[in-house]
């Protein structure tokens, strides 16, 4: 199964190198196959409910090829959880835009269930709608936790949201406005920890590695090791290895946590890992993503794989 870190960078990933390349899609201008891809309902029931029950009316090209806007979007979306609720479609087309607004406001307070979670947040990503991202993430956590939002719900949603952005479903600025979101309620989770305190605590160095700057697996993982009670001195992106070299020399950790998306800021993932356990004899390290497979195969003394908060659990 893939690691929880590497579905989060992944996802990221898929961000840069749409980019990168040149062919990111504008948001604002979606095909049926994005609507289908959004939703998971199917393009040929989206025809059948535009013809039946004019739900939606799409756009047209100057070649009668179809294309929906944002409003367009919030509003297939909107229907959509309604209609997995079990509301007839012939009876949402009789709904006013408000009237689907605030049945689905309502449903999405009452309901714990992730699709309509994913779609809500869709919709709110869609909208920049920060207030009611943040409602959202704050409901989840109430009904299954902190812990459990993160792996069950905004992890996935990046991960989904990272196939749209590879089909070009997507754009990067909505991406970074919501990453930044999740990014916030992280640090804001660990600053309302409580200092370690009790007597058998372990020192963890958390660092990525030089530029690397997806960090939102590393601060989750941040949370889990402070939550148990342990020391954590964080470094976060693209951390200089004589910088991490020197830290280590001051503060002797007993472990490092590190990870990477991919092996381009060091060669081959091979040296990279020979060098941190030759480095840092010392120390545990433990590595995730992409560096995760190539020690599980190595078979270094001190260096440790990781593809779950689970496996790491069992470490503190």
């Amino acid at each position: 199964m893939e690691s929880l870190f590497l579905q989060v960078i992944r996802a990221n990933y898929w961000q840069r190198t749409i980019f990168n390349l040149g062919i990111y899609h504008l948001m604002n201008h979606y095909t049926i196959s994005d609507l289908e891809k959004f939703t998971g309902i199917m393009a040929g029931t989206i025809r059948i409910w535009e013809r039946r029950y004019q739900i939606i009316k799409p756009h047209r090209t100057d070649t009668n090829r179809r294309w929906y806007d944002n409003d367009d979007l919030k509003r297939i979306l909107n229907i959509s959880i309604l209609y997995r609720k079990g509301i007839r479609i012939s009876k949402i087309a009789t709904f006013s835009e408000a009237e689907i607004d605030e049945k689905v406001i309502l449903l999405t307070r009452e309901s714990s269930d992730t699709e309509t979670l994913f779609d809500s947040l869709i919709v709110a990503m869609s909208d920049l709608d920060e207030d009611r991202i943040n409602d959202l993430l704050m409901r989840s956590i109430i009904n299954k936790g902190f812990e459990e939002t993160f792996t069950g719900v905004v992890f996935p949603f990046l991960r989904r949201v990272g196939i749209m952005w590879h089909t070009g479903s997507v754009d990067i600025g909505s991406e970074h406005f919501v990453s930044n979101i999740f990014k916030k309620r992280l640090i804001a989770a660990i600053d309302t920890l409580s200092p370690p305190e009790h007597r058998d605590r372990k020192k963890f160095i958390m660092f990525l590695p030089e530029s690397e700057l997806h960090e939102i697996g590393l601060l989750f993982f941040t949370y889990m090791i402070r939550k148990t009670g342990h020391s954590v001195l964080y470094l976060g992106q693209s951390t200089p290895f004589n910088c991490l070299k020197e830290l280590v020399e001051q503060w002797h950790p007993d472990f490092l946590v590190t990870g990477a998306l991919t092996n381009l800021p060091f060669g081959r993932p091979e040296d990279y890992l020979k060098h941190i356990s030759s480095v840092f004899r010392d120390q545990t390290i433990f590595v995730a993503g992409i560096l995760a497979p190539y020690a599980g195969k190595m078979s270094l003394n001190n260096v440790v794989p990781f593809d779950s908060v689970n496996s790491l659990k069992k470490y503190l």
